[in-house]
């Protein structure tokens, strides 16, 4: 008698919640089962959401009835167990930047160089500056280096370690450490001293870094929006002194 009670009793609690909605006017909707964290997918969450049905007054507005509503999209924020999928807390992927990355202008890619810091400007660039790009190269018919301020205020849209993880300015290392310090302040033990900076430029402009990259050095320096922008041209051993 025992067992069957249980049985009974069992079965009367999970029917509960159709014989509460059986009078009411419900629409199906999909909920969160699990956490799903800032910047993932749905496609990614295996699991994390379950469509149920729901009364009708308690549908929220933009609430997701479909999963093609939001197809490659991620959470723009931690989603929790029990709220109803929003299509309005689902963003695209590239929108999702947030301090350690900077949007990319349109028409424009990025290109990522590996730096020693004395070539970032002793570490202290972050995701949103701008910079100059210094090109310098062997020239061997010449036999001669050249050197050349070739780019002005291109924008840097990450800064990382060289081991990728998020590389933080003064600023943001001395408000989150309550301490002065720069990129090295948080440094992780696993990366050197250099750091992967990410540049926005045109293809041409890219090749040409890249061109220095492979077969000279290259240095960036802060050029903030009011810098004046001047060079004297291409410098060479001739004109060093001049």
């Amino acid at each position: 008698m025992a067992i069957i009670g249980t049985v009974l009793l069992v079965n009367y609690v999970q029917n509960a919640d159709k014989r509460a909605l059986a009078d009411t006017e419900t629409e199906s909707v999909y909920v969160v089962e699990k956490t799903i964290t800032a910047g993932t997918g749905i496609n990614k969450a295996a699991g994390a959401v379950v469509r149920k049905e729901v009364p009708k007054l308690a549908v929220a507005a933009g609430a997701v009835t479909d999963l093609n509503q939001v197809g490659q999209k991620v959470a723009a924020v931690d989603l929790m167990p029990g709220e109803q999928l929003l299509a309005t807390r689902m963003v695209d992927a590239n929108a999702l930047l947030g301090p350690a990355r900077a949007q990319v202008p349109g028409g424009m890619q990025e290109i990522s160089l590996k730096l020693p810091i004395e070539r970032v400007v002793g570490g202290t660039l972050a995701a949103g500056d701008t910079v100059g790009v210094f090109l310098s190269v062997d020239d061997s018919t010449a036999k001669t280096g050249r050197t050349q301020l070739t780019f002005h205020k291109v924008l840097v849209t990450a800064a990382q370690f060289s081991n990728g993880s998020t590389a933080k300015s003064q600023e943001a290392a001395a408000e989150e450490e309550a301490a002065a310090g720069s990129l090295n302040t948080k440094k992780s033990s696993s990366s050197d001293d250099t750091y992967l900076i990410t540049l926005a430029r045109n293809s041409a402009d890219a090749e040409r870094i890249v061109f220095a990259t492979e077969f000279g050095k290259v240095y960036l320096s802060r050029e903030p929006a009011n810098a004046v922008e001047s060079t004297s041209g291409v410098v060479t051993g001739a004109r060093l002194f001049r």
